[in-house]
């Protein structure tokens, strides 16, 4: 189900993919150069509804206006607050997340709107070559439980790059920042997957 949301910047879309039974709700947003079609994105929201998460996908308001570029972070978190009624609309526990660009927002906005927790997917802990320009602070401060999955070869953050800090950290090995792995790789693109999928329906489980 496609629900329309209207904001302060814009008209953003949220599609739904429903457990029968849902125990919370599992929202995520999409990076700065890409939709929700991303395969992550798209493997959680196939994957999670058989373990009782609703998943709602969000578009976020540049993006269904067909914009190639995202708008400044502030614009970012005020539509992603916009949106945030409809998503806490059912009454459950919601789940903030997203990958790149959108785990930064997820991070920036938890403790604000109450989130129950943080799923950070490819966090770009910092511009491709230059670790300098960390936004560590933005994850440490999520102030919520919150796991990243991240990929093993991501230019924006290798795994041993994090920073110790009271989040959880999934490694992908191989992966870059859209997890994709290469032929070469140990595991299969689909095993990749897998294990997204199964790491979040764990972890998820465990917030209670």
């Amino acid at each position: 189900m496609i629900e329309i949301v209207e904001t302060d910047a814009g008209t953003a879309r949220i599609t739904w993919h429903r457990a029968e039974d849902p125990g919370l709700v599992l929202a995520l947003s999409h990076g700065a150069g890409g939709g929700v079609e991303a395969r992550d994105l798209q493997a959680l929201a196939h994957a999670l509804p058989a373990h009782g998460v609703t998943v709602a996908l969000v578009e976020q308001p540049w993006r269904v206006a067909g914009k190639k570029v995202a708008p400044a972070p502030k614009t970012l978190d005020a539509g992603w607050r916009d949106i945030w009624p409809a998503l806490a609309g059912m009454e459950l526990p919601v789940v903030s997340g997203g990958r790149s660009a959108g785990a930064r927002v997820a991070c920036r906005t938890a403790a604000g709107l109450g989130a129950h927790a943080v799923l950070a997917l490819s966090f770009p802990l910092h511009p491709p070559g230059k670790p300098e320009k960390s936004r560590a602070a933005e994850l440490l401060g999520a102030g919520v439980p919150t796991l990243v999955v991240q990929g093993g070869n991501d230019p924006f953050g290798k795994p041993e790059e994090f920073p110790k800090g009271s989040y959880e950290l999934v490694e992908v090995a191989y992966g870059d920042h859209g997890f994709a792995v290469p032929k070469r790789a140990g595991i299969t693109q689909e095993r990749a997957l897998e294990i997204i999928t199964e790491s979040v329906a764990e972890w998820l489980a465990s917030l209670g």
